[in-house]
């Protein structure tokens, strides 16, 4: 697949249908093929620049979605294409979109707005166009060919956050095709640079905060968890506070010589002994009033027993090692253990490693990125690094806080303190008001909770003005579903695709008027 995909026509891609797709027709979802909708336009339309979108499949716009390569190795990704075809959606629909270029060549935002009928501050849904690199030999399928098998739609960004936004968008084009109004403008931000790169969300909001600003924000985060059969829904969930990301450096330093003479004072040994050291060690367990929320609702929904009773003791624990044994129990007990144990503390993982060459050289220096994640108002991030230096204190290596450029280690610190101390957004708001009603209606057998966000957003610009940010992934996932988010065989369900959309149709459909 090309990295520059060209834009499908409006015709082409409107009238797309794909083998078992769920049409949006008629306002409900049906199974088969609809005919195209007649002709005409939204009321929320100005003059007619196109053809009425036809009844809008959420598959067909994720598989199209999937065929652009928007590939981001660190540096933004080529989305120019991905966000004409989106455009080209939005026009023939009726609604305003505009392009956003960044210095970067080919790497832009796009703004789409739908008109509401007050003056109320607008609803912002945030979704990246930017998906992260794939290692192509290791995935059973193309990466960017939006291949279904045995039920499930694969592709990178089929989780991470390309289905969520067929899902958005395919949600309020047909509030749109059914002439709906809203009582505030909607503003559907494809944003670059979420993964990596210097023009995300960030710069948008230094450079154009008119267009996005906004009174409550919607981006990825929640997940809707599955009992143990991996299909029944479970939890759905809605994150209100992201974890507080920061990262490691550990180098080691040795003696330069011929590889024919291997000696014990090798750079590369030494950093292995001090990755061993802190592989298997875990941060103390911190539960924070959302975590807990999070837990309680979570023993709650669950039908394994086992678990619910892991989770009570957790709960009632009064001392640290009851915490713990009670967390290890939960951990173990769970059909999610790796999301569980990234919400009990902070979390370290190895990332990038450099080390060498030359095959015949001993090299004097070995390195290595260790990523972190912090529970907010639980372990403070300078009592994590404290806590690994001393672990490491016999290992002959350094560890450093890798800051922004020019920053010293306090200033970080007292950044990331900040950051820390941050409150979650708040539960008092029209936004977390309509997902609590379109999770109850949508999955009714289902506990509803907010939640920690165990990885990161692009919500600072906003939660940093005290507007409130949520995320959900709107459609119900296994564990090795959620495993191969930023990993090989990225994949979904069809059928939660289609239950994700439907939940996001009566979402917005609580700010429509009339």
């Amino acid at each position: 697949m090309p990295d520059s995909p060209p834009a499908v026509s409006r015709r082409a891609f409107l009238h797309r249908t794909g083998a078992g797709a769920v049409l949006l027709a008629g306002g409900v979802l049906a199974g088969g093929t609809a005919a195209a909708a007649p002709a005409g336009r939204s009321a929320l339309a100005g003059p007619a620049r196109g053809p009425a979108p036809a009844d809008l499949d959420p598959l067909a716009l994720l598989k199209k979605m999937l065929s652009f390569d928007t590939q981001n190795f660190g540096e933004g990704g080529v989305t120019r294409p991905y966000a004409e075809m989106l455009k080209a959606v939005w026009d023939s629909a009726g609604v305003p979109a505009q392009i956003i270029p960044t210095p970067k060549k080919d790497n832009v935002h796009l703004i789409a707005r739908i008109e509401g009928t007050t003056a109320a501050p607008p609803l912002l849904l945030l979704g990246h166009s930017d998906v992260v690199p794939v290692e192509r030999d290791k995935w059973s399928v193309d990466p960017f060919a939006g291949i279904v098998r045995n039920g499930e739609i694969y592709g990178r960004g089929a989780l991470d956050m390309k289905g969520a936004n067929s899902a958005n968008i395919g949600a309020l084009l047909r509030h749109v095709k059914e002439g709906a109004r809203f009582d505030r403008d909607i503003i559907v931000l494809t944003d670059c640079d979420e993964e990596a790169g210097q023009y995300g969300s960030h710069w948008l909001a230094e450079n154009h905060w008119d267009k996005i600003n906004a009174g409550m924000v919607l981006t990825e985060g929640g997940w809707f968890l599955a009992q143990k059969d991996r299909r029944t829904p479970m939890l759905i969930t809605v994150t209100r506070q992201d974890k507080v990301y920061f990262n490691l450096d550990l180098a080691a330093g040795g003696t330069a010589t011929h590889s024919s003479k291997p000696n014990p004072d090798s750079a590369i040994a030494k950093l292995s002994r001090a990755v061993t050291e802190i592989d298997t060690w875990l941060a103390p367990v911190a539960l924070t009033p959302v975590t807990r929320e999070y837990f309680g609702a979570l023993a709650k929904a669950t039908d394994d027993r086992p678990l619910e009773r892991a989770l009570r003791l957790l709960l009632s624990a009064r001392s640290q090692q009851a915490r713990e044994r009670a967390a290890a129990l939960v951990v173990k007990r769970s059909s999610y253990p790796w999301l569980h144990q990234a919400l009990l503390r902070t979390t370290h993982a190895f990332v990038i490693e450099d080390a060498g060459y030359k095959e015949n050289v001993i090299p004097s220096k070995a390195t290595l990125r260790v990523n972190c994640r912090g529970v907010p108002g639980g372990q403070r991030p300078r009592d994590f690094l404290a806590a690994i230096r001393k672990r490491l204190a016999d290992r002959d290596v350094t560890v450093t806080l890798a800051g922004n450029p020019g920053e010293s280690e306090e200033d970080a610190l007292k950044r990331l303190d900040e950051t820390w101390a941050k409150p979650p957004s708040s539960l008092d708001s029209p936004l977390f008001e309509a997902i609590g009603d379109a999770a109850a209606e949508t999955y009714p057998d289902a506990v509803f909770a907010p939640a920690l966000f165990e990885a990161g957003t692009s919500l600072s610009p906003w939660t940093s003005k005290g507007v409130p940010g949520y995320g959900v992934y709107p459609y119900v996932v296994d564990n090795d579903q959620l495993i191969a988010m930023h990993g090989n065989d990225e994949r979904i369900t069809v059928e939660a695709l289609k239950q994700g959309t439907e939940f996001m149709y009566r979402l917005f459909g609580r700010f429509r008027t009339g």
